[in-house]
């Protein structure tokens, strides 16, 4: 096995909380801070009012008779679908993720002209715990429309792996929009906000930087996974491989129960070479913190994605075709920050 790869040593990450004061002012208050949500509804067949309001229920698993049961209980300040009679049909839907076909839909009855329904039903599902423990539960709320066109009034999904299961009270949760990963179909963890950027070795003036920069700045994390009713406590790390010593290690702080938390982190990593940029990837992954062990959220990896590294085979140069051409544009535009909003997912 060649050692060159092991000859790529990237100095300490240099980290700075807030990119948008002191020195790096000037270049950094250009790049808007991406807003709002990731995307606000489905148009078309799903209507397209905005998710608002909030939705009460509770979780349980019935040991004796091997059933996960959804308590729903109600719903507060749900969207007006119909503007001209002011007025919403809302129900309740349930699946479980990521096979929706196969366990099925549970749906709660329609309640007429409200936007405050009380339901007080119970959904149910006849499944071993064990296939629970590694399953979504994506519970939306829609407006039942006779004429067959059902408008979305928002959504919750919570990871089944992670829920706490000695809490059987009854919840409130905001209602979400409809996340982007959701119309493609692919598992859904949540959107990460960033800018990354790279200064070639003396290219600010004569050994100035001494050797190559990648900085990256990461913003915030939108619509993570719900682990509890609280939220979660994330937080987020990086790695430039193939380093994955204590140098190349940086991460952010915690920031506590939030499903959208805001870092506003900068790290730098200095010792590149403009060749390394081809074979080194940048790996950026959320965890929920906890006391006993740090739950893994979902990471993207930047980079070229060709597999290799430095002649070798490895599994995590594994880019998507996003984050690929992020990756690109970055080595494309020297000393520019490239904006970026690019989805989580298990790595």
């Amino acid at each position: 096995e060649s050692d060159t790869a092991s000859e790529l040593s990237f100095q300490l990450g240099r980290h700075k909380k807030s990119p948008s004061t002191g020195s790096h002012s000037s270049d950094m208050a250009s790049v808007s801070s991406v807003s709002g949500s990731v995307l606000s509804v489905y148009s078309g067949d799903f209507g397209s009012v905005d998710a608002q309001g909030t939705v009460e229920f509770a979780l349980d698993y019935d040991e004796k008779n091997r059933e996960f049961q959804v308590h729903v209980s109600q719903c507060r300040g749900l969207a007006v679908v119909d503007e001209r009679k002011g007025r919403s049909d809302p129900y309740v839907k349930t699946y479980l993720l990521p096979d929706k076909a196969r366990m099925g839909k549970r749906k709660t009855s329609v309640k007429k002209r409200t936007v405050n329904p009380v339901y007080n039903e119970v959904l149910r599902y006849k499944i071993e715990k064990m296939v629970l423990l590694i399953q979504k539960l994506n519970l939306s709320v829609w407006h039942n429309d006779p004429l067959g066109r059902n408008s979305f009034l928002g959504e919750i999904e919570i990871d089944l792996a992670s829920w706490d299961w000695s809490n059987r009270k009854l919840n409130w949760y905001p209602l979400k929009p409809r996340s982007l990963s959701a119309i493609n179909g692919v598992d859904h963890r949540g959107v990460m906000s960033l800018s990354i950027k790279y200064v070639p070795p003396g290219s600010l003036g004569p050994r100035n930087p001494p050797s190559g920069e990648v900085h990256i700045w990461v913003k915030d994390v939108k619509d993570l996974l719900q682990l509890r009713p609280s939220g979660v406590d994330s937080f987020v790390k990086c790695y430039v491989l193939p380093d994955t010593s204590k140098k190349s290690y940086q991460k952010t702080r915690v920031i506590k129960r939030d499903t959208n938390p805001v870092f506003n982190h900068t790290i730098v990593y200095d010792g590149f070479h403009t060749e390394d940029l081809k074979d080194a990837c940048v790996e950026l992954t959320v965890w929920d913190h906890e006391k006993l062990t740090n739950h893994f959220l979902g990471g993207i990896r930047l980079g070229l994605g060709t597999g290799l590294s430095y002649g070798i085979s490895v599994d995590w140069m594994d880019s998507t075709q996003e984050e690929v051409a992020f990756w690109q544009e970055m080595m494309l535009a020297a000393n520019e920050w490239i904006e970026g909003l690019l989805p989580l997912r298990s790595l």
